[in-house]
C-alpha cells in the first residue's frame, strides 16, 4: 500500500509551548484524510510543517517521498493548499485570478488557457469569467479558490478549514468536488469543524492538545469509541442537570446537543434506572462523529 504523508514522531515547538507533540499519521494515495480537532489543538501548524512552510523542532515526515526537513520546496511544487482566508485578489477578476495562479505554478504558457478553463468550469464560473472577485459570493469565491489551488493538478491537496464561514450548500457542493477529486486520485488531507463532512473522509485523525488521540474510519471510531448505550433525552435546562446525571453510577458521559442531553450509559440494562429517575422517556440513538469527538476530548482532558 502506497502511503503519500508518513510522519514519525513529528513535533514543533514555539519556545516552552509544544503545539504539535510525537505525532505520527500515514496517509494513502488517493484517500481523503480528515484532521479534526478544538482551536489550538495543533491542526494548522501540522499542515505547515507537511507544505514545507514550517521546520519541524523533532520528528521526521516525507510528503510524496521529499523529507520535510531537507527538501521543502520540493514539496512546494508537488502540492495544492487552501485556507480558510482564500487567497484570491479582489481587484482581479476570476480569470485574471486563475491566470496569475498559472504562472506562479510554473504551468507552461501553452497549457494555461486549456487549464483555466478546465477550474472555471470546475468551479461553476463559466460566462463569469470578467467578474471581479471582490462582487462574488463566499460559496463562488471558495470555488475559485480551490481552483487556484489545483490548477498545477497537484497529487496531494492540503485544506486548511476551507468551509468556513460558507452556507451548508455551498460545503455541500465543495465537498462533491472534492470527492471527485479524490476519485480521479488525487489525495486530499483537509481540516474541518463539521462532522457532516468529516463522515465523507475516509480515514480520520482526532488531534487534541497536540497529540494524536484516535486515528481511523468514521464507521470504526463510531462503534470502538462509543461502548455502552448511548441515549438521547429532552429536558429542561440540560445545562443545569448534567452534572447531577454524570453523577449517576450508571452514566458514563453526558453533553449537550441542542435542546437535548445525549447520555452514554454502561448499558441498555440503565434505561430504566433512567427512566425512573428523571420521569422522562430517554431513546436509544446510534453515536455520531460529533459523540465520539466529544468522548475522545473528554477523556484526553481526564
Amino acid at each position: 500500500m502506497e502511503y503519500v504523508v508518513n510522519t514519525r514522531d513529528l513535533t514543533r515547538k514555539f519556545g516552552d509551548f509544544t503545539a504539535v507533540n510525537n505525532l505520527t499519521i500515514n496517509i494513502k494515495r488517493g484517500e481523503i484524510y480528515g484532521f479534526l480537532g478544538p482551536n489550538g489543538s495543533g491542526k494548522s501548524t501540522t499542515i505547515r510543517m507537511l507544505c514545507g512552510i514550517l521546520e519541524p523542532t523533532s520528528g521526521s515526515g516525507s510528503v510524496l517521498g521529499y523529507d520535510l526537513t531537507r527538501e521543502p520546496e520540493k514539496i512546494k511544487k508537488k502540492i495544492g493548499y487552501m485556507s480558510q482566508k482564500f487567497s484570491l485578489y479582489d481587484d482581479l477578476t476570476v480569470y485574471e485570478n486563475l491566470s496569475f495562479y498559472s504562472g506562479l505554478y510554473g504551468i507552461p504558457r501553452k497549457d494555461r488557457a486549456e487549464r483555466i478553463k478546465e477550474m472555471i468550469a470546475m468551479a461553476g464560473l463559466t460566462g463569469r469569467e470578467k467578474e471581479l472577485t471582490a462582487n462574488l459570493g463566499g460559496g463562488i469565491r471558495q470555488r475559485l479558490a480551490l481552483g487556484c489551488a489545483i490548477i498545477s493538478r497537484p497529487e496531494i491537496l492540503f485544506l486548511d478549514e476551507p468551509t468556513s464561514g460558507v452556507s451548508p450548500k455551498s460545503r455541500r457542493r465543495f465537498f462533491n468536488i472534492i470527492r471527485g477529486l479524490s476519485d480521479e486520485g488525487t489525495t486530499v488531507m483537509v481540516t474541518t469543524h463539521f462532522m457532516d463532512e468529516a463522515e465523507r473522509c475516509h480515514n480520520i485523525a482526532f488531534i487534541s492538545n497536540g497529540r494524536l488521540i484516535a486515528n481511523d474510519t468514521p464507521g470504526n471510531l463510531k462503534r470502538n469509541v462509543i461502548t455502552g448505550c448511548l441515549v438521547e433525552l429532552e429536558m429542561a435546562d440540560p445545562l443545569n442537570n448534567i452534572r447531577q446525571l454524570e453523577s449517576l453510577p450508571y452514566v458514563k458521559e453526558c453533553s449537550v446537543h441542542g435542546a437535548a442531553l445525549h447520555i452514554l450509559l454502561d448499558s441498555r440494562y440503565s434505561l430504566g434506572s433512567l427512566k425512573e429517575f428523571t420521569g422522562l422517556s430517554p431513546m436509544v440513538i446510534t453515536p455520531t462523529l460529533e459523540d465520539v469527538f466529544i468522548s475522545l476530548s473528554k477523556t484526553h482532558r481526564q
